[in-house]
């Protein structure tokens, strides 16, 4: 925004500091001048000492003012000067944090977010700027990092596929005979594998942007939704699912939280134990929050391990990898679904092997939810 010329923030300051030191001096000589008023006759008397000593004439109000305004006049003058030099030095003493801030505002405006104010001092409302504002560039250095390694993996994994069709298309041309059953399938493969991480691309946008209309949910029956759906796939695989809980309400979307069930319970799947595994979905509330909690039996799982799964394209090393491993982001669409609904996602290594991943959601007392269902 173009904005016109103004006076700067220490002129004022400094012209403020004047002016009241002014006002304040010729309010302090006022009320002398009133005092002497007091004792001072309107014309001059002639006064005989009572002592027999000579008398002498005392001096008239017209005479007081003759003596008394230069010296006002030279007093509000040196107040002048002094306030306006001593308000320059004090505004710029107090400004002088101000402009680290500016100046770090800048370098933060050039791109250099690694750059802080470190402002010393005792606790005031500088301080307190200052510190907001080196707290904000940390979060937003650490989102900007994060966004550049999601997007250099989100490339990554995008070019596979391409690469891998480009590959195939170019075998085929350069080796006519080549059986084009097969190739067909493979690539068929291959691009069903691009659509799945283009879909999962834009859910997880869709869940960081909050572009969705909320209304109320039961996590339990968003969870019921879920299994029966991936039960196929668990029975597949010799594997036991058991749902349990009570009802759990929130609010948000319907569609995302079904997605962020869905992706716990078949992460819960293909990461389990090769023979005699189970899965357990269970759902409650505290009163504060509504909570989905995944369990599954699986291989020990380091807590180094677990603090990455979360993280975009990382499909745990050394976790069991089956060919519905996914495009590593189930999980962190999950936690993108649960922070957007104003929740969490933690996930936790299980004594004895697997993993435990608990989602907890703003809960929705019931009476709030029926009358939020009517009303919709």
């Amino acid at each position: 925004m173009t904005r016109p010329p103004g006076l700067s923030a220490r002129l004022k300051l400094t012209l403020s500091y004047a002016g009241f030191l002014m006002v304040a001096g010729a309010l302090l000589l006022a009320v002398v001048w009133v005092f002497l008023l007091r004792y001072v006759p309107e014309t001059v008397r002639w006064v005989e000492p009572a002592d027999g000593r000579p008398g002498a004439n005392v001096p008239s109000r017209s005479d007081l003012l003759a003596a008394f305004a230069p010296k006002v006049a030279l007093m509000l003058a040196f107040l002048l000067v002094f306030g306006l030099v001593g308000g320059w030095l004090l505004a710029g003493r107090m400004l002088a944090p101000l402009a680290r801030i500016t100046d770090a505002t800048r370098h933060a405006a050039g791109g250099s977010l690694g750059h802080r104010i470190h402002l010393e001092g005792r606790q005031d409302e500088f301080r307190e700027l200052a510190d907001a504002f080196d707290a904000m560039l940390g979060r937003l250095e650490a989102h900007v990092a994060e966004q550049q390694r999601f997007a250099a993996n989100a490339s990554h994994e995008l070019r596979t596929p391409l690469a891998v069709t480009q590959t195939l298309l170019e075998v085929a041309r350069n080796d006519p005979a080549h059986d084009s059953t097969e190739l067909l399938e493979r690539l068929q493969i291959v691009n069903s594998r691009a659509i799945d991480l283009t879909e999962a691309l834009l859910l997880l946008s869709r869940a960081d942007q909050r572009a969705f209309a909320r209304t109320p949910v039961d996590l339990t029956l968003v969870a019921e939704e879920a299994v029966e759906t991936l039960l196929p796939l668990a029975e597949k695989r010799g594997l036991v699912v058991e749902t349990t809980g009570e009802a759990a309400a929130t609010t948000g979307s319907h569609p995302l939280l079904l997605q962020l069930a869905s992706n716990l319970v078949h992460n819960a799947i293909v990461h389990n134990a090769p023979v005699g595994g189970a899965v357990w979905v269970s759902t409650s509330h505290d009163g504060r929050r509504a909570v989905l909690t995944v369990e599954n039996t699986g291989e020990e799982l380091a807590a180094a391990l677990v603090a990455t799964l979360a993280e975009p394209f990382q499909r745990g090393t050394g976790r069991v990898r089956t060919d519905h491993a996914g495009v590593g982001l189930g999980l962190a669409i999950v936690r993108s679904i649960a922070e957007a609904h104003d929740g969490g996602l933690r996930l936790a290594a299980r004594s004895g092997g697997g993993l435990r991943a608990t989602v907890h959601l703003p809960h929705l007392p019931e009476g709030r939810a029926g009358a939020v269902a009517q009303s919709s």
